[in-house]
């Protein structure tokens, strides 16, 4: 079973999260294939004089009422970008392939396309992301290389709502991938962030020096963490893992590094290449105390983008490929699409607007409130 950590760090049945995104998906995917049916229908009958009551060859009655409804949205997905497994797949869900023909699969994949192609095309100068996070996902689906990655940019508005910026191909730890991504959002309008959270192996970070060399940098606690724990033997791991707690979790930043001072000392002597992972970014680990302490729990991690696609990977994972690279971004956008929707706003979004009207925070408390607030 699927369990999703959430940002609090909380685990969250990863069933319900899916069948959430199910539900909604399937409601939209069978909107577009019956609308796509319909136009074909009409399409078919435009030059003939007499018209026939029209009937959906996608839905049989019977599926309406069918609890293996739930069932169609990853069929869509898995399936609907290779007409040859889609119909047949169908099949054995809706009790017949009727109507669900290459051409209305075809159709419905240009679709997908065409969104995905207008996200990446849309104004960003009306935005305001604060907040971003990024990283690298791999997944089973065809891109332009075998070891290619989802290059994935998600940001926090100034009204604390979060959303996805950009989503492309390339390669994890390519500096030029990345920069080619900022620089399209910058050419698009958007603002440098406040913070920049991500793991420290991407190559975004020169990426970002380059295309927003203002943003600050705060590494991910969730990445770090593992990768420190991967450099210790497993008998060392758990007391490690809570020493590495103490670090994050501290009240402060002074606190903070008198924890990460305290882990030196537990394990330099036996383990210095796991404690200088931390000791190497400990500014970037613990920028995210300059900020709001309500705050802290979305900034210390990129959590809200491996959770969604712990989604992607199930619904992924099982598929011979997408097809072409385009129809496999496709694929992927549309399901982040229907998970965004889910993603809650941060705590006390309220002070988001302060953050990037320079406001200055101690401790996590607002200390200096900018003038152009202070009204």
């Amino acid at each position: 079973m699927l369990t999703v950590v959430n940002e609090d760090g909380a685990t969250r049945d990863g069933s319900s999260l899916l069948d959430d995104i199910v539900r909604e998906g399937a409601r939209r995917m069978l909107a577009a294939a019956l609308e796509a049916e319909v136009n074909a229908y009409i399409a078919e009958l435009a030059d003939q004089r007499e018209r026939r009551r029209f009937s959906s060859a996608i839905l049989p009655p019977w599926t309406r009422k069918s609890p293996k409804i739930s069932e169609v949205l990853p069929l869509l997905y898995l399936h609907g970008l290779s007409s040859g497994d889609f119909v047949p797949a169908l099949e054995q869900f809706l009790g017949s392939s009727a109507g669900l023909s290459p051409a209305t699969v075809t159709r419905l994949t240009a679709q997908w396309q065409a969104d995905h192609a207008a996200f990446t095309d849309r104004d960003l100068s009306a935005m305001d992301y604060v907040y971003v996070g990024a990283d690298g996902i791999h997944l089973r689906i065809r891109l332009e290389e075998a070891k290619a990655a989802v290059l994935v940019v998600m940001g926090v508005r100034a009204d604390g709502t979060k959303e996805l910026i950009a989503l492309a191909d390339g390669y994890r730890e390519s500096t030029e991938a990345w920069a080619g991504l900022l620089r399209d959002c910058a050419r698009r309008g958007m603002r440098a962030p406040v913070l920049a959270v991500g793991d420290g192996a991407l190559g975004f970070w020169k990426a970002l020096a380059e295309v927003f060399p203002d943003t600050r940098e705060q590494r991910c606690w969730v990445h770090k963490t593992a990768n420190v724990l991967d450099s210790l033997p497993k008998s060392a791991q758990p007391a490690a893992k809570r020493a590495i707690q103490d670090i994050y979790n501290a009240e402060a930043k002074d606190r903070a590094r008198k924890a990460v001072a305290a882990f030196t000392r537990q394990y330099n002597a036996k383990y210095p290449k796991a404690v200088k992972k931390i000791t190497d970014d400990e500014d970037e680990l613990l920028a995210f105390f300059d900020f709001p302490a309500e705050h802290w729990v979305h900034l210390r991690t990129t959590n809200p983008i491996e959770s969604t696609f712990a989604t992607v990977r199930l619904r992924t994972k099982v598929t011979k490929g997408a097809g072409s690279r385009a129809a496999g971004l496709a694929m992927v956008f549309k399901l982040v699409e229907s998970a965004q929707a889910r993603w809650r706003a941060v705590n006390a979004p309220h002070l988001v607007a302060p953050v990037r009207a320079g406001a200055r925070f101690e401790r996590g408390q607002l200390v200096e409130r900018p003038e152009t607030l202070a009204a």
